[in-house]
């Protein structure tokens, strides 16, 4: 049987949930967990903590983000997006050879994000589209606010 521990670090975002398999990320979602302690999952509380103080700008952990085939290379795009810059759908569609719905879907089940920066992906237009996290588009556009990539009012952080 895997064990799975999980540990709640506290943002302006709200609670964080940090979970951990076998020695590896396998998801974030907001809300509060049980309050466990390993050295990964201190890692992780104090990278998330130091992005919300801009001290970092690449989260360096181990991840195993579990999907389909086409999600997972979705979800390896969206690593490569660097912090205060944006993608479209469209742009990672091309890249995958895929429709940008599709893309839009596999953003959608991303099981970590904010370290898998699906917030970073946005409608072409200037549009935001979706997201599943905390208070959806309005999180992630305090994200991108956060990062500098789109120029707002001030950001929770």
């Amino acid at each position: 049987m895997t064990v799975h521990l999980e540990a709640t670090v506290e943002t302006a975002l709200g609670p964080l949930r940090i979970i951990e398999r076998s020695g590896v990320i396998i998801g974030l979602t907001w809300g509060r967990g049980a309050c466990e302690s390993t050295p990964l999952l201190n890692e992780a509380a104090e990278q998330l903590q130091a992005y919300a103080r801009r001290e970092l700008h690449q989260f360096d952990l181990p991840l195993a983000a579990i999907g389909a085939k086409f999600q997972e290379a979705v979800w390896n795009e969206m690593l490569k997006i660097p912090y205060g810059e944006t993608r479209t759908y469209g742009d990672l569609a091309t890249v995958l050879n895929a429709m940008p719905q599709a893309v839009g879907g596999a953003c959608g089940a991303n099981p970590i994000p904010i370290i898998i920066p699906c917030h970073r992906v946005v409608a072409s237009g200037g549009e935001l589209g979706g997201f599943s996290g905390g208070a959806g588009v309005e999180t992630k556009r305090q994200l991108l606010i956060h990062e500098g990539a789109i120029a707002e009012q001030l950001s929770l952080f």
